[in-house]
Order: C-alpha cells, then sequence, then structure tokens
C-alpha cells in the first residue's frame, strides 16, 4: 500500500493542522521550505519549521525547495525528522549536501522538477534513499496532476530497484490511482487539507 506524506502548505493554521494530522495515520508530515529565489515563493523559516516540528507526532518530510541548503539542514532541530531532500537544480555541490545530510542521520532524498532530464539523477542514484518526482511546478500548492510523471517514475524504478519513489503535487483520490502501483509515497497537501475530515481523505487515498 501506498504511504502518505500529507504536505501542511496549503493550510491557514499550520500548528492546528498538524495537532489534527496527529490523530490520523498519516504516514508522514510533509514540510515544504521555500526561500523565494529557487521557486517563487517564500515558506516557513527555519524557526517555524522547529516549532512546527515540536508539536508533530508523526515522522517529518523534509522538502527543501532552496537554492542554499546547508544552513537548513545545520539548523533544523527536531528529533522527528525521517528524511531530508534537496533539489538536483540547484547549482551547488550536491554530493556534499549529500553527506551532510547522512552526517545527521536522516535519510537523503533528491528531488527533481518536472522539466529536468530525468537522466541527469544517474550519478547520483546509489548514493541516496529516494528520489521526489515533482507532477507540479514546485513553489504552490492545488496544481494539476502532470501525467508524464508516471513514466518518470517507470524510470527511476528501472535504474535502481530498491530507491524509494516518492510524487509530490496534485495528487489526490483519482490521481493517486496513476502512481500507486509504482512510487512508495504520494505527497499529498490540499485534497486532505480542504476536507473537514483528514481521516477520510487519507482513507480514500489508501484504499
Amino acid at each position: 500500500m501506498i504511504k502518505i506524506a500529507t504536505s501542511i502548505l496549503s493550510s491557514k493554521n499550520r500548528k492546528e493542522c498538524i495537532e489534527k494530522l496527529n490523530k490520523t495515520d498519516t504516514d508522514y508530515i510533509h514540510i515544504d521550505v521555500m526561500d523565494n529565489i529557487f521557486v517563487p515563493n517564500y515558506q516557513l523559516p527555519i524557526e517555524e519549521v522547529n516549532e512546527l516540528g515540536k508539536n508533530s507526532k508523526k515522522p517529518l518530510d523534509v522538502h527543501l525547495m532552496v537554492e542554499n541548503p546547508e544552513s537548513f539542514i545545520k539548523n533544523i532541530a527536531i528529533n522527528n525528522i525521517k528524511s531530508i531532500t534537496i533539489h538536483l537544480e540547484i547549482n551547488k555541490n550536491i554530493n556534499n549536501l549529500i553527506e551532510l545530510i547522512k552526517k545527521y542521520n536522516y535519510q537523503v532524498g533528491i528531488a527533481i522538477k518536472p522539466n529536468t532530464d530525468i537522466n541527469k539523477i544517474d550519478k547520483y542514484i546509489n548514493l541516496i534513499d529516494k528520489v521526489i518526482i515533482m507532477s507540479v511546478e514546485p513553489g504552490f500548492g492545488g496544481q494539476t496532476f502532470i501525467d508524464s510523471s508516471v513514466d518518470k517514475i517507470k524510470s527511476i524504478r528501472s535504474k535502481r530497484k530498491n530507491i524509494i519513489i516518492e510524487v509530490d503535487g496534485g495528487i489526490n483520490n483519482e490521481t493517486i490511482k496513476k502512481i500507486s502501483n509504482d512510487a512508495d509515497i504520494a505527497v499529498v497537501g490540499s485534497y486532505i487539507i480542504n476536507n473537514n475530515d483528514y481521516q477520510e481523505a487519507i482513507n480514500s487515498l489508501k484504499n
């Protein structure tokens, strides 16, 4: 069964949202960090991430959509982080960042934008734990799922059988059917957060 990482990006009250998610069987809480440089949006400075993380009883799935991830990685101070993901497209030494994340004993992920050549991941595929395939253009919630993402899942799986594949963007109870056989984790935001009953929404994704 595919696991669900619930994104709190679209929530108007993130603390309250996390408290509600604690009572569900979502597998992870997905934290999107944006710097208004790598993507045209600014969300969740490190201080807010650390504060919100204290409220979570679920493992955190941290997605750094930032041009300079190093300071975030070094200053995240939460005990229940499962993974930290950086973007392939940043103009930084990816190998050094992979080693830095490993130093803190987090799973290492690399995310790929929709228009990025999937083969650019090849040099890192055996150094990391997971790949996040962006099925929307990163930066904002509530976008429409890009169907070509399905082929990217199959391509990544052919490169390494046991890597964790996470898909992020535009996922609801219909689009999840396109990825559930091949992906391991679905990042779902608006579909859950905009539902009055979080658990009911999660059930519809898992069943």
